[in-house]
């Protein structure tokens, strides 16, 4: 006879995701507290950019490890005991308790834990400055801009209005590289007249600059690129480990539940007679 017990124990599996979401934050606030969150801006002192990237995603794994291990471990343990049922299909429903309180995990950690980081980030930085307000005045391409721009004679930098041509080029930056990946021919050569004219250098020496700030945004943009990928890669990886240990703990928390963990259950016709 089919047994009449549910397959699925949903508050076996919603009580191993929220365990798991709550052990994920408390992690998570260690690992800031340990510095996984930030690199020294000192080049001596502390690990390097490339170690700090490394351990922070071996941090990723280990944090998923345990939190989705303990998550998966109280689904299986929690469950409704089913009576009359195969041992090995037991086993399957251990495996697949322990798969949906991660991916329950998975849902609830991006929807509870995306805004309350978001909003702890957004409220440091809120109190050190009020230009939040004129956020659409600036740019990330400003300080090329300022390398641009400046001058080899300070003195005769001071007796110009600065913001004279700033805001065009910052302009002409921003959307030269927001639409390809590099300036046109066209703006090239005016923002070569526009260096030479704000800072006195000759012609050749200007579109030598223009070319040098250029080069480095390129370099920029694409260690950003990098980083934001081995950034995902890491998740992903971290994510599938997450996955693999919760289903493992909770064939670990249902035989353990049932008396039969460390036994050869397959080949048994039933359990829990």
């Amino acid at each position: 006879m089919e047994p009449s017990v549910p397959g699925v124990s949903w508050a076996a599996v919603l009580a191993g995701a929220v365990a798991s979401v709550a052990l994920t934050l408390v992690l998570l606030s260690f690992g800031a507290g340990m510095g996984f969150a930030v690199v020294s801006p000192w080049g001596n002192s502390g690990v390097s950019a490339t170690t700090f990237k490394i351990g922070t995603g071996l941090y990723f794994i280990v944090m998923a490890m345990i939190s989705s291990a303990i998550g998966g471990y109280l689904a299986g343990r929690l469950r409704t005991k089913w009576v009359g049922v195969q041992t090995t299909e037991v086993h399957f429903r251990d495996t697949a308790h322990g798969f949906l309180a991660w991916a329950a995990a998975s849902v609830l950690g991006a929807v509870l834990l995306a805004s309350p980081a978001s909003s702890l980030v957004g409220g440091t930085f809120a109190g050190v400055t009020q230009a939040a307000a004129n956020a659409a005045q600036s740019s990330p391409m400003n300080g090329y801009v300022d390398t641009l721009l400046r001058s080899d004679n300070p003195s005769a930098q001071g007796q110009q209005n600065p913001s004279d041509t700033r805001g065009e080029m910052v302009r002409l930056f921003t959307t030269s590289f927001h639409n390809g990946s590099d300036l046109n021919p066209a703006d090239r050569a005016y923002a070569a007249k526009v260096v030479s004219a704000r800072t006195g250098l000759s012609q050749a020496d200007a579109e030598k600059r223009v070319n040098d700030v250029v080069t480095q945004v390129k370099t920029d943009l694409d260690e950003a690129r990098k980083a934001a990928m081995q950034t995902a890669i890491w998740l992903t990886l971290s994510l599938f480990i997450g996955a693999f240990s919760a289903s493992l703990a909770a064939t670990e928390g249902g035989g353990l539940r049932d008396g039969t963990w460390g036994r050869k259950a397959y080949g048994t016709p039933a359990i829990n007679r």
